[in-house]
């Protein structure tokens, strides 16, 4: 078998030889194969450039994603309780609702998407209906209407990001995707800075605009742009390499290929046992769904990796209350929200260049400890004073933990790279388990507890630390993995599996 500068495979029983990692004929001159290198390479960044413009639409979406998701926490601020006449822990439980519908929808949609592999469809559907419940969300009168319109938002949510992960993880290699994810996931990031920002301006000019309350303009506008967007994301983004259509045969080619030699080396397995890169990268349609969903079950390292995601999220409940702790500081709603927006510039900052440099370096579990670490110390600042400046501060120390789940989301889609099945149920069902922490940090911050959130601030504290602890353990155990594998390939019985990236 030998690999052409595409990946295309060809049948020859001449002598092999290694050059740049590859299996070339022996008869083919080092000039020739050289110039089938470097075309490989040149048809690769065409590749990756083509497929990153169009993946930069996730963004884009990701952003919507969250505006229209808290967008209520902008509302708040302008008279949406007092409209609605909310009580108690009415507003606590609109915002924990929607996770409720967020945590089921995650795993079958992830399997459906898997199935129907039309990402392109499926994704933008469930944006423009999201969109239209944003819509109805502005024009809901009471208590009841609110709380069922954000219980279906979180259902129609629900298959975005764990899609988003899952389609990444689809095209990209393994060193490729933590920048990837980091990308997408700032989507979430700016939106909650900049979210604030648009939220501000409608809040201020659209009071009474056609005799409707500001907060009902800021659902009915950002939901008749999410319908928009989703709309123009048909014809955008990608469906799987083997059947998306914009791409030329050999494109799709080296896009099988490539993924299929990153997790399956084609020197270091036997022809007998190897799949053909096609065959590698389709396997999800030849593996049912609920066989993904029996092996994911099955793996204790999906149960453990959701509940440390499930610690992480709740350590930073904060971002759901982030208007509110601006606040704290003493300005008016408009200066309040504004101040919202540069620890999240900073926390985009600092996401992507974590990820980028995990991406270079190969490790994972540092970045994650070390912005949680970060993170325990915005905390402390913010139990420790009211200070203004202090407490602006802190904001920022606790915005960059967003580097710590970025970088695990790229170790998550690492852990389970070879099957894509399977892969498909182990990224929903630990980010839909990990929302349970949004749903209990939504009851962390009540208003009794304020200004100062203390005991709010504490018990984000426990949360990192036990969220750092469990990924601690779970670098330990795979590093025991890859050094058995190591010690296998030293011993010289081959390469016995895929090493982990940790």
């Amino acid at each position: 078998m030998t690999s052409s500068p595409t990946g295309f495979v060809e049948e020859n029983e001449k002598e092999k030889e290694v050059i740049d990692g590859r299996e070339w004929l022996s008869e083919t001159s080092p000039s020739d194969r050289l110039k089938e290198s470097d075309e490989r390479k040149r048809l690769e960044k065409k590749l990756l450039r083509k497929l990153d413009l169009r993946m930069s639409i996730i963004v884009v979406i990701y952003i919507l994603n969250y505006i229209d998701k808290t967008n209520v926490t902008a509302a708040r601020l302008q008279g949406f309780e007092e409209d609605l006449h909310l009580e108690g822990q009415q507003y606590a439980t609109l915002l924990s609702i929607t996770y409720v519908g967020y945590i089921i929808m995650q795993v079958p949609s992830n399997m459906f998407m898997n199935w129907v592999a039309r990402p392109s469809i499926f994704l933008p559907t469930c944006m423009a209906v999201w969109g239209l419940i944003s819509i109805l969300t502005g024009i809901t009168q009471n208590y009841r209407g609110v709380l069922v319109a954000r219980f279906f938002l979180g259902f129609v949510e629900a298959p975005f990001f764990p899609g988003a992960l899952f389609l990444i993880s689809r095209w990209y290699k393994r060193d490729e995707i933590g920048v990837r994810s980091a990308v997408v996931s700032c989507g979430s990031l700016f939106s909650t800075g900049f979210g604030a920002l648009i939220a501000s301006g409608i809040l201020q000019g659209m009071q009474n605009k056609l005799g409707h309350a500001a907060w009902r303009w800021l659902f009915y506008i950002e939901g008749s742009v999410t319908i928009f967007v989703a709309i123009c994301a048909v014809f955008i983004l990608p469906d799987f390499p083997h059947n998306t259509r914009w791409l030329t045969p050999e494109e799709r080619e080296l896009a099988i290929s490539r993924l299929a030699e990153d997790v399956n080396p084609p020197m270091t397995s036997s022809p007998d046992s190897t799949e053909s890169s096609s065959q590698h990268l389709n396997n999800s349609k030849t593996e049912s769904p609920f066989d993904g969903f029996k092996s994911a079950m099955s793996d204790w390292k999906v149960w453990w990796f959701a509940g440390a995601a499930t610690a992480q999220i709740f350590s930073q409940s904060f971002y759901i209350y982030f208007p509110t702790l601006s606040a704290t500081m003493g300005f008016g709603t408009t200066v309040s929200l504004l101040l919202c927006a540069p620890p999240w510039v900073w926390s985009v900052i600092a996401a992507f260049g974590a990820s980028r440099h995990s991406d270079v370096t190969k490790r994972r579990f540092v970045y994650v400890a070390v912005s949680n670490t970060i993170g325990i110390a915005g905390f402390v600042i913010a139990i420790c004073t009211m200070n203004v400046a202090a407490r602006y501060i802190s904001l920022f120390m606790m915005t960059q933990m967003y580097a710590a789940l970025i970088v695990f989301y790229a170790w998550m889609s690492n852990a389970f790279a070879r099957e894509p099945a399977k892969r498909a149920v182990a990224l929903a069902f630990m980010n839909a388990s990990s929302q349970l922490g949004n749903v209990a940090g939504s009851y962390v911050w009540p208003t009794t507890w304020g200004p100062t959130y203390r005991y709010s601030y504490a018990v984000c504290i426990g949360g990192a630390a036990l969220s750092t602890g469990m990924f601690g353990v779970m670098f330990l155990h795979l590093r025991a993995v890859n050094r058995g594998i190591e010690k296998a390939e030293r011993e010289g019985k081959g390469s016995v599996g895929l090493k982990y990236i940790i």
